[in-house]
């Protein structure tokens, strides 16, 4: 177990509950927009601008037509508007109850339920939901590197191992289960494996940012200085401005200051989707 100064020091490439609770918005859900496509655009380009003006349309939509794109779009709102734990519940009542959709598209409501109630600090309820999304739809890498978030989130590493090892099963070059396995390795003290991750992390996939951070923070736990320096630069030409680049600047703060410190490492939120290739 990590010593509580340490892990003070340190915040694990899985874990976002310092962010705020509506930081990230709701990815659209592409397959919902078969039959309502425009629609549905129109009304996600609503939140963007005016969340509580396309709750409004939103709930009229749904009055009117029943459809499952429009309630995806409440929550949408709904998030937007800073009520976490409503869109959550709501994303998860819709979840259960579309049983007639797609596995992927059940799959991927679930998904977003249980991301969403992560953001809210609800751990246990988040692994159950992307538990069940797993269960719709096991092929989809992705929901096992969301599931192991929520493992990492208990302390559970090497069940958070576990799956990203059935993510990279999947999809053998997937830069993010890549990432994170080497950060789970670094917490479980499997310094040569979290390694070899993140050194394959950055070569599958150059343009994520906290593949970048991760390889940093390993380089600067053995000491070359130098390479972890050139890592976090290499975070802030990516992502100035998001969180790892936050991260990279505070880090590389640290080295000019020559603080004794452990690195820190901030993750990216849940709900949001790389193409790490």
């Amino acid at each position: 177990m990590i010593p509580p100064m340490i892990r003070a020091l340190v915040t694990a490439v899985f874990f976002m509950l310092a962010t705020p609770l509506a930081a990230q918005p709701l990815e659209p859900i592409t397959a919902l927009a078969t039959s309502d496509g425009r629609t549905y655009q129109r009304c996600l380009d609503a939140v963007d601008k005016d969340p509580a003006d396309a709750f409004e349309q939103a709930m009229a939509w749904r009055d009117t037509s029943g459809s499952l794109a429009a309630q995806h779009c409440i929550a949408a709102a709904l998030l937007s508007l800073g009520q976490t734990m409503a869109a959550a519940d709501r994303l998860e009542r819709l979840g259960i109850a579309a049983r007639a959709e797609p596995p992927v598209v059940r799959a991927r409501v679930l998904a977003q339920a249980g991301q969403i109630w992560l953001q809210a600090r609800n751990a246990e309820r988040a692994h159950a939901l992307l538990s069940a999304a797993i269960e719709v739809a096991p092929e989809l890498p992705d929901l096992y590197v969301d599931r192991s978030v929520t493992l990492a989130a208990a302390q559970n590493y090497w069940e958070a191992i576990d799956d990203l090892n059935k993510a990279l099963d999947l999809q053998p070059r997937y830069g993010v289960a890549l990432a994170f396995r080497a950060a789970a390795y670094r917490y479980v003290d499997s310094i040569d494996l979290a390694n070899e991750d993140a050194e394959e992390a950055v070569r599958v996939a150059p343009g994520l940012p906290e593949a970048w951070l991760e390889r940093g923070i390993l380089r600067r736990l053995r000491g070359d200085d130098k390479g972890a320096r050139a890592d976090w630069l290499r975070v802030l030409v990516l992502e100035p401005d998001g969180d790892a680049g936050d991260t990279a600047r505070a880090n590389i703060e640290r080295l000019e200051l020559r603080l004794d410190e452990k690195p820190a490492a901030l993750p990216p939120k849940p709900g949001r989707r790389w193409n790490p290739f």
